[in-house]
């Protein structure tokens, strides 16, 4: 049986505690919300609501970074990442992440996204930190697949998460299951028939509250756990090997879960 999803709960406050970001974004600075939080700071007690915040502006990469290692000591090397015809792109190789300049705790994300061309691998990194943590490439953190045919699949990326009937959806014995190398860091989602064909528009949501993480494919529940071992961070797009386009990228703050 599949665990009952939590529904997304109204916007909280702007000053609660698991809302963190390394430095307040662009998105938010325009909002009234956030002059509440900077308000905030100075001693007021002032609270306001806030809404979701697009973390693609449409038309640049503003608010992201790009971690690619083939680029290192070379300013010549082609980008991984652009954003085209008002869709953030993905081009799939050299490989490396777009990663957040921004940390962020509770909220509800979704990513519209679609395979313009030859299917491939991909996938979306959240509670991202260490940066190249894993095979000199990897940021620490959860992914969580868009591979053609495996949406919604777990990757332990130095972190790690527990979900029902782990036995069945996680390959190895129990005491090589961790995020490390050599580890089994794969678990299968619940059901591989929810992605649409190539070349039309998917929408995945993920819900990260605490240390749970639940996962929707186009409003199918594919994936959650508990336990998580990190509840906060940066949210990254991969370059892996196929060019994937995304004309959505929303965070919407949820409750705590405390």
């Amino acid at each position: 049986m599949r665990p009952t999803p939590r529904p997304l709960q109204s916007s909280p406050l702007l000053d609660s505690p698991r809302l963190r970001a390394s430095r307040v974004g662009r998105s938010l600075r325009t909002t009234a919300a956030a002059a509440v939080c900077l308000a905030g700071l100075a001693g007021c007690t002032a609270t306001a609501t806030v809404g979701p915040a697009q973390l693609f502006d449409g038309s640049s990469l503003e608010g992201w970074h790009a971690d690619v290692p083939a680029a290192d000591g070379d300013p010549d090397t082609a980008p991984s990442f652009v954003a085209r015809d008002g869709l953030l792109v993905s081009l799939g190789e050299p490989r490396g992440h777009l990663i957040t300049d921004d940390s962020f705790a509770d909220y509800r994300l979704e990513v519209e996204y679609r395979w313009p061309g030859a299917t491939g691998n991909c996938g979306v990194l959240v509670h991202a930190s260490t940066p190249r943590y894993l095979y000199g490439m990897f940021p620490r953190s959860l992914e969580v697949q868009l591979q053609h045919g495996s949406a919604g699949d777990f990757w332990c990326i130095g972190e790690n998460v527990t979900v029902p009937d782990m036995a069945s959806r996680r390959t190895g014995d129990p005491s090589t299951w961790g995020g490390e190398e050599g580890q089994s860091r794969q678990i299968g989602n619940l059901t591989d028939g929810s992605e649409r064909p190539p070349g039309e528009w998917n929408v995945l949501a993920v819900e990260c509250r605490g240390d749970a993480i639940d996962v929707w494919v186009n409003g199918e529940y594919v994936n959650g756990g508990t336990g998580c071992t990190a509840e906060d961070g940066q949210i990254a797009l991969q370059a892996e090997g196929a060019e994937v386009e995304f004309r959505r990228i929303q965070l919407t703050p949820l409750p705590s879960a405390d």
